[in-house]
């Protein structure tokens, strides 16, 4: 019996078996190496006075959503599992294996989509690969690499939440899969026009590098001693947000408690999640920043969020013990995403219509 989540990433316990007894020499600049719900790695040689920060993950483009706009929405989960570090992404990699059918000029509206991108947030791309594979389909066509360059002191661990920290959350359940929903199957969503072009917006709440930096700098200006004021933060990804609960829970040995009422949503999420039957805890939501911060650092983070047009809401706090409560009732870390069957049967519907 396989020990692998039913898609999407794996399990703590295949991360844990396969993937943490084998990961190379050990070398004593990495001051942070892979570990199951951490978003990135940190390298930092002997007498460095500069941190580095590197998070690599699949790239998917999808042409549906037009190709410019799907070359911004591949760029930005990447550059999103740097940017919680609270240090900001400034170098990018990027390995394309593309479909042969893939015309220049459609991989250019891609690329030159992800250059301006690039370019209006400061960063540079430094290497990569581009080929055509016969095999390689769509949507996925490769993977990158995104790096930023910053103060050691001031990294913030993904496993780093502490007992009496605030949980802030901000956009809520969901927001990329609805958002991807809503933009590529919009006649297969029963519900008015004007409530699935809302719904498609959600797809722009992918980015969150502007949040995340904003998170960790506001944080340590409330503390005012130097030290940081947030203490983890993560990208909802695949499992959702109760997903991302249990994995920075796990990350840090704690047990987060969360109120389901105080949880932001965004207008149209909970409309196209009961109209396709979708689970929105569980189901895919980049763009969604997790925080676990001091608590004396929790209303000015929010505000700070909410000024730059971001909701966001303190939703819990972090105890001892170990696991994630909703409401006070435990829960189980999802083994699977609630947005992967969902997407398979609207493929299926589409191809067949």
């Amino acid at each position: 019996m396989s020990d692998q989540s039913d898609g999407g990433k794996v399990s703590r316990a295949f991360f844990e078996e396969r993937i943490a007894p084998n990961l190379g020499a050990e070398r004593a600049d990495v001051a942070l190496g892979p570990a199951h719900g951490c978003d990135f790695g940190v390298i930092r040689p002997a007498g460095s006075p500069h941190a580095t920060v590197l998070a690599t993950d699949p790239i998917s483009v999808l042409p549906d959503l037009g190709l410019a706009r799907a070359g911004r929405f591949a760029l930005h989960v990447v550059l999103s599992d740097v940017a919680v570090s609270g240090v900001a992404p400034s170098h990018f990699s990027i390995a394309f294996s593309l479909p042969e059918s893939m015309t220049d000029d459609e991989f250019g509206a891609v690329w030159e989509a992800v250059h301006e991108e690039c370019e209006r947030l400061g960063i540079a791309v430094t290497t990569g690969h581009t080929a055509r594979y016969p095999g390689a389909t769509l949507p996925w066509v490769g993977a990158a690499t995104a790096i930023g360059v910053g103060d050691p002191d001031r990294v913030v661990r993904p496993d780093g939440a502490r007992v009496g920290d605030r949980i802030v959350v901000t956009k809520g359940p969901a927001v990329e899969s609805v958002g991807l929903f809503a933009s590529l199957f919009p006649e297969a969503i029963d519900l008015p026009a004007e409530t699935v072009a809302t719904a498609q917006e959600r797809l722009d709440d992918v980015r969150l590098v502007g949040d995340a930096l904003a998170v960790a700098e506001t944080a340590r200006e409330a503390v005012g001693d130097g030290t940081a004021g947030v203490h983890a933060m993560h990208d909802a990804t695949e499992g959702g947000l109760l997903g991302a609960f249990h994995e920075m829970a796990g990350a840090a040995g704690v047990r987060f408690a969360v109120e389901t009422d105080a949880v932001p949503w965004q207008p149209g999420v909970s409309a196209v999640c009961d109209a396709l039957g979708m689970d929105p805890w569980r189901a895919t939501t980049a763009g969604t920043l997790l925080a676990s911060v001091a608590p004396e650092a929790a209303d000015a983070v929010v505000e700070a969020l909410r000024d730059r047009g971001t909701p966001a809401a303190v939703v819990g706090e972090v105890q001892e013990g170990e696991g994630v409560t909703l409401d006070g009732t435990e829960t189980e870390a999802p083994t699977g995403d609630a947005s992967w069957p969902i997407y398979a049967d609207l493929s299926t519907r589409e191809t067949t219509d």
